[in-house]
């Protein structure tokens, strides 16, 4: 069965104007994206925690229009925005997004759905001749589509950008992730959300940090008493990080499989440095030179099949650094 697209599957935030105008003296882009025998498509990958959405968001105001859509198959759902770590409104920036929190959280959407709802969304984007940016880290939604899907693998050539981090920084990261979304109310969303008799293998509920809270929030129900609300709650939390080193290290051994097939296409962003400055200007700094004007001069290559952008992207990385040096200095 597939599941019908509902109306809202598209964010209509307003555009800001990119960063970097790649489209001046290239005559109105007309089809620039589309101009070959193959449209392009640009598929963001990496585990959980690497900056997926945010390279999906920097990438689209760069090379507008350009819109996002989801691959990641927890977020596609309603509702759990904290849980699932959906990206805001604010951190949308303006960028379109589709298959992102809009299907029914009890039902059981699969990769053969992905493959019907993402090549409709990305049909879409192309007729208004913008670039579609698939960004998620369900591999085996990218498996489906890009391998398996007759319909895209005719119409649609890709270029994919893997954004990594070194397993013990991400891991460390991802476990820091975990208390802000406590911090930022995950158990009180779970909580009202929780049904004594949930079934955990469906929908939504497969989401790390659904099943991991049912004993704790079990008890709350019975009025157990509060030493074991809290070490049951401990015991959750704990859960919930290992499990999220689980996933990541699962999502990179499945993208070091489809690295064998994609090679020729597929570029690794080392995003390490970055989370070890985290909070700091230097990872903002550290994001721009390492991952996010890496990225920039591969798609440009990608799109328009052309090198002179490299000497442009370096001048902008040397003038930020003088920015940083100057910061810094003071």
């Amino acid at each position: 069965m597939i599941i019908p697209v509902p109306a809202t599957s598209s964010s209509a935030c307003k555009q800001d104007m990119p960063l970097i105008n790649f489209q001046k003296g290239l005559n109105k882009m007309e089809s620039l994206f589309h101009n070959r025998n193959k449209d392009k498509v640009v598929v963001i990958m990496g585990a959980t925690g690497t900056g997926k959405t945010k390279l999906a968001i920097d990438l689209a105001k760069h090379f507008q229009p350009a819109e996002i859509v989801n691959s990641d198959k927890m977020q596609i759902y309603k509702g759990l925005d904290i849980t699932t770590n959906k990206v805001t409104e604010k951190e949308c920036d303006g960028v379109p997004h589709h298959l992102l929190g809009v299907f029914d959280p009890n039902s059981n959407f699969t990769a053969n759905d992905f493959c019907y709802h993402a090549c409709s969304a990305i049909d879409s984007i192309v007729e208004k001749d913008g670039l579609p940016i698939i960004a998620g880290g369900s591999n085996s939604y990218l498996d489906a589509l890009v391998n398996h899907c007759s319909e895209f693998r005719l119409r649609y050539e890709c270029c994919f950008l893997w954004v990594d981090v070194l397993p013990p920084v991400l891991h460390s990261s991802l476990q820091s992730r975990v208390d802000r979304m406590i911090e930022a109310g995950q158990l009180d969303e779970v909580r009202e959300f929780f049904d004594p008799l949930s079934d955990y293998t469906k929908g939504i509920r497969r989401a790390i940090g659904v099943p991991e809270f049912h004993d704790f929030l079990i008890a709350e129900a019975n009025s157990a008493d509060e030493r074991t609300k809290k070490r049951l709650l401990e015991d959750a939390i704990a859960r919930l990080k290992i499990n999220n080193c689980t996933l990541a290290n699962r999502q990179v051994q499945k993208i070091r499989r489809l690295n064998g097939m994609w090679k020729r296409s597929m570029y690794r962003l080392d995003a390490t440095e970055t989370h070890l400055k985290r909070g700091s200007y230097a990872s903002k700094e550290s994001w721009e030179d390492n991952v996010l004007a890496k990225s920039l001069v591969i798609l440009y290559n990608f799109l328009y099949g052309e090198t002179r952008i490299r000497s442009r992207m370096s001048a902008m990385v040397q003038k930020r650094r003088q920015v940083y040096l100057l910061v810094k200095h003071f």
